[in-house]
């Protein structure tokens, strides 16, 4: 078979595999690349701000090589950074907002890929704790760590699996998430970005969440429904999907608990270690003695909640302040 620069490095399973699963032609990959690219004049109203055939190509292997449906989301993907400018103003792991969401964990990347090769990406929902990280600044970190991912030429052609863990997370924080923000997510997730999406699992969800579910559902593509398992507190469905060797403990999996800093010490390196600003930066003991310090600032920090974790006191007593959400929260809805 033809190679081409543009598939360098890959291995050749993952070639096959994106000529049987995608329809990649290495033959005519520019070709189909050059295509894509003359369709831009269509749509003066976008700023395509990099067109180069190394990133045309990701939206093609998203779409399957369908040379129209790859512009869509070509376009799609910088409009959305357009109607979205401050999202992506500041858009790099130091941002103090992005840089307190992957300290945080938000979110977790799996070291090792699953048994097709895909990345992992988990988001423990408890953990967000919403006096120090907008649900913004959580989805930038997101958006921010798939960008990085998927520079990966095989995660381009393998993709990405997802599984949310909603283990103690609270109605008053679900009553945050509002019919904007999560549209805000889904579009920006779904509908703007060049990754093929094998799956999202939602773990041990509250009825609350799977209320909310119900009603993002008119938002969701036919493709993103089928994709969307809710497996409650019966991991022996999710193990089916992604074999206990790939996940950490808390799936039940035979892999040591998921270390909340790997990812942001792997993006932010050096900077990592800058921990001044952060109470909590890290959920393991070894950084108790550099919350100490912090005390004074913050009165009272609320202990982290972790899965396994089963928080009694799941609503804490300080959990009212500063609240000037005037947006309509979700689940006052009738």
């Amino acid at each position: 078979a033809a190679m081409t620069h543009l598939q360098a490095g890959l291995s050749p399973e993952t070639i096959e595999k994106a000529r049987l699963e995608l329809n990649e032609n290495p033959d005519i990959l520019h070709q189909d690349i050059q295509q894509v690219r003359d369709m831009i004049i269509t749509r003066p109203d976008i700023g395509f701000l990099r067109t180069d055939d190394a990133f045309i190509l990701r939206f093609l292997r998203a779409r399957k090589f369908h040379q129209t449906e790859a512009f869509r989301l070509l376009a799609q993907y910088f409009q959305y950074r357009q109607l979205n400018l401050d999202m992506f103003k500041n858009f790099k792991a130091d941002d103090p907002g992005i840089k307190r969401a992957l300290t945080d964990g938000f979110p977790g990347v799996l070291e090792n890929r699953d048994h097709c090769g895909r990345k992992i990406l988990l988001l423990f929902a408890a953990n967000w704790d919403q006096s120090r990280n907008s649900f913004i600044d959580i989805l930038r970190a997101i958006l921010l760590s798939l960008e990085v991912l998927i520079e990966d030429q095989e995660l381009q052609i393998n993709g990405f699996i997802l599984i949310i863990d909603w283990s103690n997370f609270s109605f008053k924080q679900a009553s945050k998430l509002t019919p904007s923000i999560l549209k805000l997510a889904i579009e920006g997730l779904q509908d703007s970005f060049p990754a093929r999406f094998g799956g999202v699992h939602f773990v041990n969800q509250p009825w609350y969440i799977h209320a909310l579910y119900t009603l993002i559902k008119p938002f969701l593509k036919d493709k993103t429904r089928k994709r969307i398992f809710l497996h409650g507190n019966n991991l022996n469905s999710l193990h089916q999907l992604i074999h206990p060797e790939c996940l950490p403990s808390e799936f039940g999996g035979t892999l040591p608990p998921y270390d909340m800093g790997t990812w942001a010490r792997t993006l932010l390196g050096p900077d990592y270690s800058d921990e001044n600003e952060y109470t909590h930066t890290s959920y393991n003991a070894m950084h108790v003695k550099h919350a100490s310090s912090n005390l004074e600032r913050e009165a009272s920090p609320k202990p982290m909640k972790r899965s396994q974790s089963v928080v009694e006191a799941g609503t804490l007593k300080h959990e009212d302040q500063g609240e000037s959400e005037n947006t309509q929260p979700l689940l006052a809805l009738d």
